[in-house]
């Protein structure tokens, strides 16, 4: 009989640990971010490596503080915006949103850029070190952002130095 009440117990135990690692996955480390937020503002890097400012409009983003590659973002861009002018971001892999942010795809999203119905940009380099924000387009004024580990990133977040071409990586703090 002990032995069933302390088996009901660790059982009982784990579903609860599980249902909370689960909860904070897909919603407790989440924050929706007002449309001015700072870290919500989209910009592009234009081809001769400038950053700009884009005019978005319906912007919903969320973020989340425990993990630089969170960020997704989905937003309208003006009529006639024109992705020829900005640079090009060929390694793009949307990465996938919790469920509940149903406006992101990573899956649809992925495949339109293959398919050349979408156009991925350069939005930001090195938008937090070794971390890309990414701009995908579409030609009917769709956008959609998300953060991406670049090369730098790569190798440093592994322990190795950084690539020829990188910056400098900033100096680690603590453990």
């Amino acid at each position: 009989m002990n032995g069933r009440i302390a088996g009901y117990a660790i059982l009982i135990s784990a579903a609860l640990a599980g249902a909370g690692v689960y909860y904070l996955q897909v919603w407790g480390y989440y924050d929706r971010l007002a449309p001015d937020a700072p870290a919500a503002q989209i910009a592009a890097t234009r081809a001769d490596g400038t950053v700009a400012p884009l005019a978005v409009t319906d912007l919903q983003a969320i973020d989340s503080g425990s993990s630089p590659i969170r960020f997704r973002a989905c937003f309208s861009l003006p009529a006639g915006f024109d992705p020829a002018g900005y640079a090009p971001y060929p390694a793009a892999e949307p990465l996938v949103a919790p469920g509940w942010f149903d406006c992101f795809d990573a899956r649809a999203l992925g495949a339109a850029l293959v398919a050349g119905q979408a156009t991925a940009l350069l939005g930001q380099e090195n938008y937090r070190y070794g971390i890309d924000r990414v701009l995908a387009v579409t030609p009917d004024g769709r956008g959609y952002a998300w953060h991406q580990i670049n090369r730098c990133g790569a190798e440093v977040f592994e322990g190795r130095p950084a690539p020829q071409g990188c910056p400098p990586p900033p100096a680690r703090t603590g453990n």
